[in-house]
């Protein structure tokens, strides 16, 4: 299982994510400090919210697999700007909460997130469960472990070290396998 960083405004529902992932029944506790567990890193809204502590979500992104900017459907503004992927070297993933909000904007919310580089969004209720199956299917598909060197020969090509070698290339013989 892909151990997942959460980070996002206070009251986007990242919490209560981390609760319904686990099969937990929902119940409020606000994010004090930078919860972790074997799945998940939870981080307090107030890192994305403030210059100060914005740093240490690029901090905690190193100690996950992939990375999830959450932000609720009735969101009335963006905190991350476009691109901002590129801090991270982390897969990077927008999850839109709240989903059945009366006030819900969900195509101005996507927007925001593939503006700000997410490779995939996860639409989602925390009540009713909705898209959590599909949330966790995407986090059940280990990542292919890999050397260094391999991680530098897909980097030396231009790509990520979770993007697949695209069809026709191979590793060079001298690194083609892994050994553990």
């Amino acid at each position: 299982m892909k151990k997942i960083f959460l980070m996002g405004r206070s009251e986007s529902g990242k919490t209560s994510l981390t609760q319904a992932l686990k099969g937990e029944k929902l119940h409020y506790v606000k994010t004090q400090y930078t919860n972790t567990d074997d799945d998940t890193i939870d981080s307090p809204g107030e890192y994305a919210e403030s210059k100060h502590f914005s740093v240490g979500l690029a901090c905690f992104s190193f100690e996950a697999d992939v990375v999830a900017i959450v932000q609720a459907a009735d969101e009335p503004f963006n905190l991350f700007g476009a691109n901002c992927h590129s801090f991270i070297m982390r897969p990077l993933i927008g999850i839109i909460t709240k989903i059945d909000s009366p006030y819900a904007n969900i195509p101005m919310v996507r927007q925001w997130l593939i503006n700000a580089g997410c490779e995939r969004i996860f639409m989602i209720n925390n009540v009713t469960r909705e898209g959590i199956d599909e949330l966790l299917e995407y986090l059940s598909d280990d990542l292919e472990p890999m050397t260094l060197e391999q991680a530098q020969f897909k980097q030396s090509i231009g790509l990520n070290e979770w993007d697949p070698l695209p069809e026709g290339v191979e590793y060079p013989k001298e690194i083609a396998s892994f050994d553990r």
